[in-house]
C-alpha cells in the first residue's frame, strides 16, 4: 500500500456519479444528510452536514468525528441528470421503437443469453421494461377492440371501429403519465440508450465525461489526503473510464492525495458485453492493473438491479494475464447487515434496495459508506488486507473482448 493509502484523512473531496437518473441531485443530499444521521446514531460516531465550501455545480460539506479522527470532506455530485432527461424524450411511439431496436442488439449479438450466465437478476429487471410495456399495448388494444365493438354495434360500418384509435392512444398516455409507478418507460429509456450505441458513448457524454476527468485532476491538486470516486449503478463504468482518461493524462500527482475509487451496484456487463464497448473494454483492463488507486467494488446478491459479486474485468474477458491489482469485489450482504425486518420490509422494493449501498444498515460489517466518504481512513487503508468475496464470479463470460475498434 502506498504511503498516500496508508496517511490519516484529515480532508477528503468526494466525487458522487449517479446512474442513469433524471432527478435533481439535491435528492443525493437529502439521502446522505436522513441516512448519515441514522447511521450515525446507530452506529455510535458523529456526522453533519453544511453548505458545500468548494466550486462546483452541486454539494456539500461533511464533518465527521468517527474512529477517534475528525474529518472534513467536500462532496460534489458530478451531474448529468441533463443528459439523462435529453435521452427520455422518445415519446410513446418512439419508446416502443426503443424498445424493438434494443431487445434486437441485445439478442442478435449474443449479449443477452451471456449475461443470463451471470446472473439472471439483473437480466430480469432488463426484460421488466419490454413485458411491461408489452402488456401496456395489449392491455390498450383490448379495451380499444372492446370500445370499437360496443360502437360498432350501435353505429355499423367502420365509423365504430375508429373509435378504437383514440381509446387505445388515450391507454398508452395514462401509462405513460403514471410512469413513477410502473418505471417500464424510465428502464426502456436507461437501456436503450448505452443499446443505441452498441456499448460506445454517445459524443454529448464522451464531452461530459472530460470535464469530470479535469474537476477530479484539480482536486487531486488541493491541500486534501484523498479524493474519492465513487460510481454507482451504471454512473461506475463512467468512472471507470473517466479515472483511466485521468491516470493516461498523467493528472495523478506522484506526492499528492490518495486516489480511492468505490463503485456500487455496478452494472458494468450491460455495455462492456456490447460489440462496440471497445472504449470501456480497453479502460476495464488498464484500470485493474494501476498502482495510482484503490478500487473497491462493493454489491450484493439481494440488490436485482445489479451483477452482485461479478468482477467486472474478468466477466468482461479483459483481465490481465499477470499484474491484476483491482478490484477488490466484496458482498454488502444485505441479509446480514440488515434486521430482519428490514430486509423484510426492503427485499421485494428492488429500485430502494439497489441504493442500499448509500443508506444505514441496522448491522454494518465493514461496508459503511458514511466511515468511508466521512471517516479517517483512506479507501486502502480500510479494506487493507481483506479478502475478496468467496462468491465472485470472476470466469470470463463476454462474446465480445477486442480493446479497439
Amino acid at each position: 500500500m502506498s504511503d498516500a493509502q496508508e496517511r490519516q484523512v484529515r480532508r477528503r473531496r468526494v466525487f458522487y456519479i449517479p446512474g442513469y437518473d433524471p432527478i435533481h441531485p439535491r435528492r443525493y443530499r437529502e439521502l446522505y444528510r436522513k441516512e448519515g444521521a441514522a447511521q450515525a446514531a446507530i452506529s455510535g460516531y458523529e456526522i453533519a452536514l453544511a453548505p458545500k465550501t468548494t466550486r462546483g455545480r452541486y454539494g456539500w460539506h461533511v464533518t465527521g468525528a468517527i474512529e477517534g479522527g475528525a474529518t472534513e470532506a467536500d462532496v460534489e455530485v458530478l451531474v448529468w441528470s441533463d443528459i439523462v432527461r435529453g435521452s427520455m424524450d422518445a415519446g410513446i411511439a418512439g419508446t416502443y421503437l426503443q424498445l424493438v431496436q434494443t431487445a434486437w442488439i441485445y439478442i442478435a449479438s449474443g449479449a443477452l443469453r451471456r449475461l443470463m450466465w451471470l446472473r439472471k437478476g439483473p437480466v430480469i429487471a432488463a426484460l421488466y421494461p419490454v413485458g411491461m410495456l408489452l402488456a401496456q399495448l395489449g392491455l390498450a388494444v383490448l379495451l380499444g377492440w372492446a370500445a370499437g365493438a360496443l360502437v360498432a354495434a350501435v353505429l355499423p360500418g367502420v365509423l365504430g371501429w375508429i373509435a378504437a384509435a383514440p381509446v387505445i392512444w388515450g391507454v398508452l398516455r395514462w401509462f405513460r403519465a403514471h410512469d413513477n409507478r410502473f418505471f417500464a418507460y424510465y428502464l426502456m429509456h436507461d437501456y436503450a440508450y448505452s443499446a443505441r450505441w452498441r456499448g460506445a458513448n454517445p459524443p454529448e457524454l464522451e464531452a461530459r465525461m472530460a470535464e469530470f476527468t479535469a474537476i477530479i485532476a484539480a482536486a487531486l491538486r488541493d491541500d486534501v489526503d484523498e479524493v474519492l470516486v465513487v460510481g454507482h449503478s451504471s454512473g461506475a463504468h463512467l468512472a471507470v473510464s473517466i479515472l483511466a482518461d485521468l491516470i493516461r493524462q498523467g493528472s495523478v500527482p506522484a506526492n499528492g492525495p490518495a486516489l480511492s475509487f468505490l463503485s456500487l451496484g455496478q452494472v458494468v456487463p450491460m455495455v462492456s458485453f456490447l460489440p462496440e464497448a471497445w472504449r470501456l473494454r480497453a479502460d476495464l483492463h488498464f484500470l485493474s492493473q494501476r498502482s495510482e488507486l484503490a478500487w473497491v467494488d462493493v454489491t450484493a446478491p439481494g440488490d436485482g438491479c445489479a451483477f452482485a459479486l461479478c468482477d467486472p474485468v474478468a466477466v468482461s474477458g479483459v483481465a490481465p494475464a499477470t499484474g491484476k491489482r483491482w478490484p477488490l469485489v466484496i458482498s454488502a450482504a444485505f441479509t446480514q447487515t440488515l434486521a430482519p425486518e428490514t430486509w423484510k420490509a426492503l427485499r421485494w422494493r428492488f429500485f430502494r434496495l439497489h441504493f442500499q449501498y448509500l443508506c444505514a444498515f441496522d448491522r454494518p460489517g465493514d461496508y459503511d459508506y458514511f466511515r468511508i466518504t466521512a471517516g479517517p481512513r483512506t479507501l486502502g487503508a480500510r479494506f487493507a488486507g481483506r479478502s475478496a468475496s468467496k462468491s465472485r464470479i470472476d470466469v470470463a463470460a463476454s462474446r465480445y473482448t477486442s480493446m479497439a475498434a
